[in-house]
């Protein structure tokens, strides 16, 4: 691995070896009020606590979570303590890295299962393959409170609280 090029600057760090493969995935998630499942009896997978977008200076991409789960943290009320589990994209393993100091987010409850490095990044699946898998391992360790969050082109970000 410390022979491949880097992949965006000519003395950069990063390369293929750490950085997400694009790859095919599909993942559903459907999105109804309470009110609608309730009419159709369906007991919901989990519940959108807060959500907020955020940005930092394009020359930045992939920071762009850091602002989004800040407010996504202070819409729910809530504190990086009192999460779970975290589904954070792993775009790049610099990125993740810097996302996850930055936010004080451990080790022991991120990504737990791999993330896009590992797992891959289907572009215009990744969010959904994001709550699905998050979802699921709530479900699977009878866990409270997730996050979800993801960095976009531009230096954007999103996040979101997931309640099971």
């Amino acid at each position: 691995m410390a022979k491949l090029p880097p992949a965006f600057k000519k003395d950069g760090t990063v390369t293929a070896g750490n950085a997400s493969g694009i790859n095919d995935a599909a993942a559903a998630v459907v999105l109804m009020s309470e009110d609608k499942a309730k009419e159709l009896k369906l007991e919901p997978s989990g519940v959108i606590k807060s959500y907020a977008s955020g940005g930092v200076d394009p020359a930045y991409m992939g920071l762009g979570p850091i602002p989004a789960v800040k407010k996504a943290l202070e819409r729910a009320g809530i504190s990086t303590k009192d999460l779970d589990i975290i589904e954070l994209n792993e775009a790049f393993a610099s990125q993740a890295i810097a996302c996850m100091r930055e936010l004080g987010l451990s080790n022991d409850n991120t990504n737990i299962r791999g993330s896009g490095i590992s797992l891959g990044h289907p572009i215009g699946c990744t969010g959904a393959r994001l709550v699905v898998t998050i979802l699921h391992e709530m479900k699977r360790q009878n866990l409270h409170l997730g996050l979800v969050t993801m960095c976009i082109g531009g230096g954007q970000g999103m996040a979101m609280v997931i309640e099971s």
